[in-house]
């Protein structure tokens, strides 16, 4: 009875008040509470059985799939990405809307949606066609440097510019985990992941990206990147 009551009152709580501990939903649609947070084996904060269960999203089929395709294929973004943003960003939920106003798939800002021509946010087709667009467009402005397009994606160009990398926001870094951990399929920052380091110390894309990309024009606001939105920021 006394652990029953325990379970009672952890599961009453707001999650928020449990420190590390969230709701996520499965593919499944099954709901599971897990911990998220705290020092991580080898991580930046993550716990490494929410890092396992996301490198087993890799690359999931959805009902998106033919979308995602269409749109990869045109801007020439490898869809195994796209499929990691959205994994990452809404748990391919179309509905889904931040405390911060991203919306949608791949959590659009307004902003954003309005930079790449996206008149209704919520669908998926724009959603996607425009997260899709914006990744096009980190692809070239980053030369194709994985790590650098996500950190933008999420804490914005500017950021990114000003900090010359991975800006030094506990969000921003866990959502690169997060998001190169689904996109390799394996744990990404931890003891035997998928990293690359050339001999200059960067780290480059590998897994994806056959091509560059197109040489895409400069879309409206490049010039001020530090009033850019941040789509992926909650």
């Amino acid at each position: 009875m006394r652990r029953l009551a325990l379970l009672t009152i952890v599961l009453l709580m707001p999650l928020g008040a449990v420190a590390g501990v969230k709701l996520v939903e499965r593919p499944d649609g099954t709901k599971a509470i897990v911990n998220d947070g705290g020092p991580a084996r080898g991580g930046i904060g993550l716990r490494e059985s929410t890092l396992q269960w996301l490198a087993n999203q890799r690359n999931r089929t959805s009902r998106f799939d033919d979308i995602i395709e269409r749109h990869a294929e045109f801007y020439r973004v490898d869809p195994v990405l796209v499929r990691a943003v959205i994994q990452v960003e809404s748990n391919f939920d179309p509905r889904c809307v931040s405390d911060k106003g991203a919306r949608g798939l791949m959590q659009l800002m307004p902003a954003t949606a309005k930079r790449f021509k996206v008149t209704d946010i919520h669908d998926p087709d724009q959603n996607i066609r425009g997260g899709i667009a914006f990744l096009a467009h980190l692809q070239v402005l980053h030369a194709g440097n994985l790590q650098l397009i996500l950190a933008s994606y999420n804490a914005g160009e500017g950021a990114v510019s000003r900090y010359g990398g991975i800006p030094p926001y506990r969000e921003t870094r866990e959502y690169v985990q997060k998001a190169l951990t689904v996109y390799h399929g394996r744990v990404w920052g931890a003891p035997g992941a998928v990293t690359i380091r050339p001999a200059s110390g960067r780290s480059k894309l590998e897994g994806g990206f056959t091509n560059p990309g197109p040489k895409l024009p400069p879309y409206a606001g490049v010039a001020s990147v530090s009033a850019l939105s941040r789509p992926g920021s909650r």
